[in-house]
């Protein structure tokens, strides 16, 4: 905001400039030389300073800024002069269409024309259709830039509660962290979960769900303070960014939200905002936070407020330690043909077993090792065992399942990564062919040419690349030509909607349609009921995994399905024999 203010004062005292100079000598040409120099110094101060200045501050600079335009068309020396002059008016129009809501730029809209239109009445040589042209051009530039800016917002918008969705809030609360990275003042997180929300949808249909998600929303936006961010992060999940307000001020705040609704349960992680962390290391403490909450009893807030998380040090003993000792393991979670549910492949997933504290969730040892350099570790871990699992699996069964391992963006950026790829399978002598490694999509489309390279060059040795959670994000069905990759797994929240959706049906049957015409085989993932099954089978999806088919389980319980489901062919159905270039 502060640039494109202080941008647009530039280019008015550039053009007042342009006017007073070829006025000159004449009269009034002094005020136009002097508009433009105050304009200049305001716009010059605005660009270097005006990110320290409060959001309202700006209201007060527009409207000066149409003060300014004023003066030069009272000033002019001559009609086309004061006409050009209130053409300067539509760079006020812009800036306060593009930045501000709806009644505080129709309001910036009424006082530039009245200005303007006062202004250009008071000159007697100035025809009154000049005067409507100018107010008819301000208007328009006002309603398209409004209708863009308000078209361009609602791809962060969530079309059910009318909050930020995750795209909005990532957008908003980076803008809020770099703001506190500069002023120092400090900022705080939460992530409010709906307890027991599925039971409301089993309850009374996913109606019900929505309407109570509506209400939770529509009463929660007015109790908030000034500059809060609250979005729906997900499903019955909700995110909330509060700047200045440290981590007691905002679990204030979230116990507030919780009255609010009373009679709805509701869990909340709160954490408070360290220098030098990311967005995504923030909300992850608040995740971890909002997991303490949820397994302590659910209905109750948990401020993260521990300083370092003590199972770091665990989990950097437990990747030192040998695998027997460490209690870290790789469950598999088998992949199937829909059609005869015949087992063609297995993920593997990583597991911990502490000692003495018990089992530990993905969902937090995971981001653990992400954010304090232990994934490269982890992934070594899980990747040398999986392929040790599957080789010794082959060797007693004579059968090979296709392998598919999670690999992070922190992993393909490491220069060691392909040469730890070909150890581990030279090591196990598992095939590159019977490889595949997941990536989410958006680190696909992150701007990481060491990671996007590291995968190039694994397809080439023949191992297969996997696009993880497609159908969230930023998902895009262009996208499907340009990612290297040769499978897709459609993310579980997209298949549980297809026997509720007849819209997602579609989407699906025609995801399906495009990606077998881009040689790209498709897996749902989460499948967990057999209406969903049979729906993917009618939709021409060959290939699933969920707790239908299989629940997560160590490599024997893999060899135990592999009995249950007798194979009608040898090898992997799932491998591509033909694949896209590049």
């Amino acid at each position: 905001m502060a640039r494109v203010t202080g941008g647009l004062y530039l280019a008015g005292a550039a053009a007042v400039l342009v006017l007073g100079t070829a006025a000159w000598p004449r009269p009034g040409a002094a005020v136009l030389l002097a508009v433009a120099a105050t304009a200049a110094v305001v716009g010059a101060a605005v660009s270097w300073t005006g990110r320290r200045l409060p959001r309202w501050t700006y209201h007060g600079l527009v409207a000066a800024g149409t003060a300014l335009i004023a003066a030069t068309v009272i000033a002019a020396p001559g009609p086309a002069t004061a006409v050009a002059g209130a053409a300067i008016g539509a760079f006020v129009a812009l800036d306060a269409f593009f930045f501000f809501g709806w009644r505080g730029a129709v309001a910036q809209l009424w006082w530039l024309t009245t200005a303007l239109t006062i202004g250009l009445a008071s000159r007697p040589t100035v025809p009154i259709s000049a005067v409507i042209v100018v107010d008819i051009v301000l208007l328009a530039v006002a309603v398209v830039v409004g209708g863009l800016v308000q078209r361009a917002s609602s791809a962060g918008r969530d079309p059910l509660t009318g909050l930020a969705n995750r795209r909005g809030f990532d957008e908003a609360a980076a803008d809020l962290v770099r703001t506190c990275r500069r002023s120092g003042v400090p900022l705080s997180a939460a992530l409010l979960d709906l307890d027991h929300f599925r039971a409301v949808n089993d309850g009374g249909g996913h109606a019900a769900g929505d309407d109570l998600l509506q209400s939770v929303a529509g009463r929660w936006r007015p109790a908030l303070p000034a500059g809060a961010v609250l979005a729906r992060h997900g499903g019955d999940e909700f995110a909330l960014v509060l700047p200045d307000a440290t981590g007691p001020v905002a679990l204030a705040v979230v116990e507030q939200l919780r009255n609010v609704v009373p009679g709805v349960g509701l869990s909340c992680g709160v954490t408070q905002w360290r220098p030098g962390e990311t967005v995504a290391q923030l909300m992850r403490r608040a995740d971890g936070a909002l997991y303490r909450a949820k397994n302590s009893g659910r209905g109750r807030s948990v401020l993260d407020d521990q300083g370092p998380d003590p199972l770091v040090a665990e989990l950097t003993a437990a990747l030192a330690a040998g695998s027997g000792e460490s209690g870290l393991g790789v469950h598999y979670q088998g992949i199937v043909a829909v059609r005869s549910g015949q087992l063609v492949g297995v993920e593997a997933l990583a597991r911990w077993e502490h000692p003495t504290l018990g089992a530990q969730s993905p969902a937090r040892f995971v981001p653990l090792a992400e954010d304090h350099g232990l994934i490269d570790a982890l992934g070594r871990r899980v990747l040398e065992q999986a392929c040790h699992d599957l080789a010794e699996l082959h060797r007693q069964t004579g059968r090979r399942l296709l392998l598919t391992v999670n690999v992070s963006g922190h992993q393909l950026c490491d220069p060691d990564f392909s040469g730890h790829v070909r150890s581990a399978l030279t090591a196990a002598g598992w095939p590159t062919a019977a490889l595949v490694l997941e990536v989410t999509e958006s680190l696909v489309e992150a701007d990481s040419a060491t990671a996007v390279a590291a995968l190039t060059a694994l397809r080439d040795t023949g191992v297969s690349v996997a696009i993880d959670d497609f159908g969230t994000g930023f998902s895009s069905l262009a996208r499907l030509d340009t990612l290297p990759a040769d499978y897709l797994k459609l993310d579980d929240s997209f298949t549980a909607a297809l026997t509720t959706s007849t819209r997602r049906a579609r989407l699906m049957r025609s995801i399906v349609g495009m990606a077998e015409a881009l040689d790209l085989q498709v897996i749902a993932e989460g499948v967990e009921t057999p209406e969903q099954a049979e729906r993917l089978r009618t939709l021409g999806c060959r290939y699933a995994q969920g707790f239908l088919f299989h629940r997560p389980s160590p490599i024997a319980g893999v060899r135990e399905l592999l009995e249950e489901r007798a194979p009608t062919s040898t090898g992997p159905p799932l491998r591509q024999e033909h694949r896209r270039p590049g």
